[in-house]
């Protein structure tokens, strides 16, 4: 069977997000002043063959751990379509 996994990566809350304070910056520019915090991720979509749904996550999580996300740095949620 062909899943979609989706993998959200988010920098991790203790660090500086300089990508979300410059889109703040520009938010509170336009007087959207109602935003306090932006914080800028990357959403990645797999396609997965995989026999079950619990495998696909398996592959899914395995790819975040390997390469999509930087433990130091960064966390990430898999979700599974």
């Amino acid at each position: 069977m062909t899943f979609t996994a989706q993998v959200k990566v988010m920098p991790l809350k203790d660090l500086l997000d300089p990508q979300g304070k410059a889109v703040l910056g520009g938010l509170q520019n336009l007087q959207l002043d109602a935003v306090n915090d932006v914080r800028i991720g990357k959403n990645i979509d797999l396609k997965i063959e995989a026999a079950s749904k619990e495998d696909a996550m398996k592959i899914a999580t395995d790819a975040a751990q390997k390469l999509l996300a930087n433990p130091v740095m960064e966390m990430f949620e898999v979700s599974i379509n």
